[in-house]
């Protein structure tokens, strides 16, 4: 497992590279280095698409830790972190990530001015960068292509061609 916390606030509060897509073993080491610099984690919601199973709870060092999921309105390459009264949203770089790649993720996190881009945006953009990280079988959402894209349409002229 890697972990990148930021200086600054953006889109994200950090980024998580964990080993596997298996909660119950990538949660208690997570919840092991945040919880004294954040305080007890106690929730976690994360979208089903990339995780194949998850948990209602995971047992974390002494108590247990509340394992939430949702569909539309979570990214799926994000995770929600509750504390008590503060929640952190982490970028999940996917485990199968080569770790060039995953560094220069876990930077762009830790950029001062935040991410500009959601984490699927994130994670798109690297895809695209190095062919090295699978996005899923899905096709982009509008949301997904206006942050890929920049947040701007295109200012390059469509070729046109003529005939007589």
């Amino acid at each position: 497992m890697a972990l990148q916390l930021p200086t600054g606030r953006g889109l994200l509060d950090g980024a998580w590279w964990p080993r596997s897509r298996d909660l119950v073993a990538e949660l208690p080491p997570l919840a092991a280095v945040l919880d004294p610099l954040w305080g007890r984690m106690t929730r976690v919601a994360v979208n089903p698409m990339l995780w194949p199973v998850v948990p209602r709870k995971v047992t974390v060092g002494d108590h247990v830790l509340k394992v939430g999921w949702f569909t539309p309105e979570l990214d799926p390459h994000k995770l929600l972190l509750s504390y008590g009264i503060g929640r952190w949203d982490l970028l999940v770089i996917p485990p199968e990530t080569r770790p060039a790649s995953a560094a220069r993720l876990m930077s762009i996190t830790c950029d001062p001015d935040g991410p500009r881009l959601t984490a699927t945006g994130l994670i798109t953009a690297e895809a695209a960068r190095s062919h090295d990280i699978a996005v899923g079988d899905r096709p982009q959402s509008a949301e997904e292509s206006w942050e890929y894209e920049g947040g701007a349409t295109s200012t390059h002229p469509v070729a046109t061609t003529r005939r007589g």
